[in-house]
């Protein structure tokens, strides 16, 4: 072991049994993947933290198992941004090493709140290579990645690659949350909020957690009180170019991280009834114009353009929806209600932020201005 032997894996049966029973890795990667509800499995390891004599402490998250710290890390190599942003908000912006792709990690609202992130030291690990070798060259002290999604989604990942870079230089510590819909995933899936408890945990900052915790209940308990308990259907695809002729669907009734805002937002799936499934590793289907008019949504949410502006998106997706034969048939293109439809990756702040940016599109007379205060946040996420 190098000078990383203070962090010692602890999982007995954990890594093991897991890494076990996995697939033979998949082809492609998430950026048209989504989430439907999927029936979870009871945990398979005690799902605590001790503190151990001599300042060590475990953190125990499925799949991993526990793991053992003598110290806080310093640097973490995250692939789902949703976890970087849990830094951020637990005030360790400055650990992150690594994310899945430098342009899905959404920094919305960093500067306002006084914690910038400088993404450009971090590294793109699709960019960079999703392999041992990268991995070994990050030299982080923890790998806050489910090691599963690594193993069943990239050809270049292996158990043994796993193995390997835990021994070398971290442990792995993460559990894929963002969706629920592949098969590989048979162990018990966590909320986005149940995920950030672990990370602040590991992090040892479980009073500002409780007080970010806190303020989000607040915030998602008056939005609740201002909307109708029945929101307007709308469907949500993944459909990245300016002029987009076909879609991947996600599923608003299915459950995962990324779909917590719409959910906060009692915004029904108009694709529920119509046969259509969701997209995960072992499923790449398309909709069409055509087949969207059958469901013809209220409101259609189209991701892959968190790049852009709102104005941006509706000079270039919205405006070519309105000048298609088909597209403009839909009710949500002629009502003018086609939104980008968020990042996949979601973290607490971007959620919030996420948040106030459909409640004022979707309740705009309920939710008129800004949903939260960015002083108070600012104040929790800083210390």
């Amino acid at each position: 072991m190098d000078r990383r032997s203070f962090l010692q894996t602890s999982v007995g049966t954990g890594l093991a049994g897991a890494l076990a029973g996995c697939a033979s890795p998949s082809t492609g990667t998430e950026e048209t993947t989504a989430a439907t509800t999927t029936s979870t499995a009871e945990p398979t390891t005690d799902d605590t933290t001790t503190t151990e004599a001599g300042g060590s402490y475990s953190v125990s998250m499925v799949p991993v198992g526990e793991v053992t710290f003598e110290a806080v890390p310093e640097r973490a190599a995250v692939y789902c941004s949703g976890y970087a942003d849990m830094l951020v908000a637990l005030g360790h912006g400055d650990a992150i090493a690594s994310v899945g792709q430098r342009s899905r990690f959404p920094t919305t609202g960093y500067e306002e709140l006084g914690v910038p992130v400088a993404t450009d030291q971090i590294v793109d690990l699709v960019q960079q290579g999703v392999s041992r070798e990268t991995f070994l060259a990050i030299d982080a002290d923890v790998h806050i990645i489910d090691p599963n999604w690594l193993i069943n989604v990239f050809d270049s990942m292996s158990e043994e690659d796993v193995a390997q870079v835990s021994d070398r230089v971290g442990p792995f510590f993460g559990n894929t949350i963002f969706r629920r819909t592949d098969a590989w995933h048979d162990y018990q899936y966590y909320t986005l909020y149940e995920a950030f408890g672990k990370i602040a945990e590991l992090f040892q900052e479980t009073e500002r957690y409780e007080a970010f915790r806190s303020f989000h209940d607040d915030v998602v308990a008056s939005v609740s009180d201002a909307i109708p308990s029945e929101g307007p259907q709308a469907a949500l695809v993944w459909g990245g170019a300016d002029q987009p002729t076909s879609f991947s669907p996600y599923r608003l009734d299915g459950n995962g991280a990324n779909k917590k805002a719409f959910h906060d937002l009692n915004v029904r799936d108009a694709f529920a009834g119509a046969g259509i499934e969701a997209l995960s590793t072992g499923n790449r289907s398309k909709v069409d114009y055509e087949t969207l008019l059958e469901v013809d949504p209220a409101v259609l949410f189209v991701r892959g353009h968190e790049g852009k502006t709102a104005a941006e998106f509706e000079q270039s997706v919205l405006a070519f929806m309105r000048e298609h034969e088909t597209a403009s048939r839909l009710t949500a293109v002629q009502n003018g209600q086609v939104y980008r439809g968020g990042p996949i990756y979601l973290g607490p702040i971007q959620h919030l932020y996420l948040l106030e940016r459909f409640a004022s599109r979707l309740y705009p007379d309920a939710v008129p201005g800004e949903l939260f205060d960015r002083t108070e946040l600012s104040a929790i996420v800083t210390g």
